[in-house]
Protein backbone atom coordinates (compact mmCIF):
# COMPACT_ATOMS: atom_id res chain seq x y z
CA UNK A 1 0.00 0.00 0.00
CA UNK A 2 1.51 3.59 -0.94
CA UNK A 3 2.32 5.67 1.80
CA UNK A 4 0.95 9.00 2.24
CA UNK A 5 3.01 11.91 1.55
CA UNK A 6 2.86 15.18 4.21
CA UNK A 7 5.02 18.26 3.30
CA UNK A 8 6.42 19.76 6.25
CA UNK A 9 6.78 23.83 6.44
CA UNK A 10 8.71 24.54 9.29
CA UNK A 11 11.37 26.98 9.50
CA UNK A 12 13.43 26.33 12.47
CA UNK A 13 15.97 23.34 11.41
CA UNK A 14 15.59 21.29 14.73
CA UNK A 15 11.74 21.23 14.47
CA UNK A 16 11.91 20.11 10.64
CA UNK A 17 14.02 16.98 11.60
CA UNK A 18 11.90 16.35 15.24
CA UNK A 19 8.86 16.67 12.97
CA UNK A 20 9.98 14.51 9.70
CA UNK A 21 11.48 12.09 12.07
CA UNK A 22 8.29 11.59 14.22
CA UNK A 23 5.87 11.24 10.87
CA UNK A 24 8.01 8.81 8.36
CA UNK A 25 8.50 6.80 12.06
CA UNK A 26 4.89 6.08 11.97
CA UNK A 27 4.98 5.05 8.31
CA UNK A 28 4.60 8.50 6.21
CA UNK A 29 6.71 10.00 3.50
CA UNK A 30 7.98 13.29 4.63
CA UNK A 31 9.02 16.46 2.60
CA UNK A 32 10.40 19.20 4.60
CA UNK A 33 11.03 22.83 3.40
CA UNK A 34 11.76 26.00 5.36
CA UNK A 35 9.53 28.60 3.38
CA UNK A 36 6.66 29.32 2.05
CA UNK A 37 7.85 29.95 -1.20
CA UNK A 38 9.39 26.34 -1.32
CA UNK A 39 5.85 25.30 0.26
CA UNK A 40 3.69 26.62 -2.68
CA UNK A 41 6.22 25.34 -5.27
CA UNK A 42 6.72 22.13 -3.65
CA UNK A 43 2.79 21.72 -3.49
CA UNK A 44 2.33 22.58 -7.26
CA UNK A 45 4.73 19.91 -8.35
CA UNK A 46 4.48 17.05 -6.02
CA UNK A 47 0.64 17.69 -4.49
CA UNK A 48 1.11 16.01 -0.89
CA UNK A 49 -1.71 14.50 0.64
CA UNK A 50 -1.52 16.54 3.72
CA UNK A 51 0.31 20.21 4.80
CA UNK A 52 1.85 20.75 8.02
CA UNK A 53 2.15 24.47 8.61
CA UNK A 54 4.32 26.79 10.46
CA UNK A 55 2.68 30.57 10.52
CA UNK A 56 6.27 32.48 10.99
CA UNK A 57 8.18 31.43 8.35
CA UNK A 58 11.36 34.02 6.72
CA UNK A 59 9.55 34.86 3.50
CA UNK A 60 5.67 34.58 3.74
CA UNK A 61 3.59 33.42 6.83
CA UNK A 62 1.86 30.25 7.09
CA UNK A 63 -1.82 32.36 6.71
CA UNK A 64 -0.89 33.32 3.23
CA UNK A 65 0.65 29.90 2.03
CA UNK A 66 -2.35 28.01 3.36
CA UNK A 67 -4.94 30.72 1.82
CA UNK A 68 -2.61 29.97 -1.66
CA UNK A 69 -3.31 26.01 -1.02
CA UNK A 70 -7.27 26.61 -0.61
CA UNK A 71 -7.98 29.56 -2.97
CA UNK A 72 -6.60 27.34 -5.56
CA UNK A 73 -9.06 24.61 -7.18
CA UNK A 74 -6.17 22.46 -8.01
CA UNK A 75 -4.65 22.42 -4.44
CA UNK A 76 -7.88 23.15 -2.16
CA UNK A 77 -8.82 19.96 -1.01
CA UNK A 78 -5.21 19.11 0.29
CA UNK A 79 -5.79 19.25 4.10
CA UNK A 80 -3.87 21.93 6.02
CA UNK A 81 -2.25 21.87 10.07
CA UNK A 82 -1.31 24.30 11.13
CA UNK A 83 1.19 23.71 13.77
CA UNK A 84 2.76 26.98 15.22
CA UNK A 85 3.83 29.08 18.68
CA UNK A 86 0.78 31.78 18.19
CA UNK A 87 -1.70 30.89 20.60
CA UNK A 88 -4.11 33.96 21.10
CA UNK A 89 -7.62 33.00 19.74
CA UNK A 90 -7.01 35.56 16.97
CA UNK A 91 -3.70 33.65 15.50
CA UNK A 92 -6.75 31.06 15.58
CA UNK A 93 -9.48 32.57 13.70
CA UNK A 94 -7.25 33.83 11.18
CA UNK A 95 -5.80 30.19 10.63
CA UNK A 96 -9.84 29.45 10.55
CA UNK A 97 -10.55 32.34 7.94
CA UNK A 98 -7.28 31.04 5.94
CA UNK A 99 -9.00 27.86 5.66
CA UNK A 100 -6.75 25.50 8.26
CA UNK A 101 -8.40 21.86 8.49
CA UNK A 102 -6.86 21.84 11.73
CA UNK A 103 -4.82 24.55 14.57
CA UNK A 104 -2.13 23.22 17.13
CA UNK A 105 0.13 24.98 18.79
CA UNK A 106 3.28 24.51 20.30
CA UNK A 107 4.67 22.53 22.24
CA UNK A 108 2.79 19.94 20.96
CA UNK A 109 2.33 16.28 21.78
CA UNK A 110 3.61 13.95 19.54
CA UNK A 111 0.05 11.73 19.75
CA UNK A 112 -1.91 14.63 19.54
CA UNK A 113 -0.38 15.40 15.92
CA UNK A 114 -0.74 11.84 14.93
CA UNK A 115 -4.28 11.43 15.82
CA UNK A 116 -5.36 14.80 14.01
CA UNK A 117 -3.25 14.20 10.42
CA UNK A 118 -4.44 10.31 11.20
CA UNK A 119 -7.87 11.44 10.98
CA UNK A 120 -7.85 13.50 8.02
CA UNK A 121 -5.96 11.81 5.90
CA UNK A 122 -8.60 8.99 6.76
CA UNK A 123 -5.65 6.45 8.11
CA UNK A 124 -5.48 4.98 11.60
CA UNK A 125 -3.59 7.44 13.55
CA UNK A 126 -0.11 5.94 13.46
CA UNK A 127 -0.52 6.31 9.39
CA UNK A 128 -1.37 3.83 6.50
CA UNK A 129 2.07 2.10 6.24
CA UNK A 130 2.04 0.89 9.75
CA UNK A 131 0.13 -1.63 10.80
CA UNK A 132 1.51 -2.64 14.62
Amino acid sequence: MEKNRILVVEDEESLLKLESILFTSKGYQVTGVRGGVDALRSISQDRPDLVVLDIMLPDMDGFEVCRSIKQDPETRSIPVVMLTAKKSSRDLEAGRVAGADAYITKPFKSVKVLEVIGGLLGNQATGRGDRS
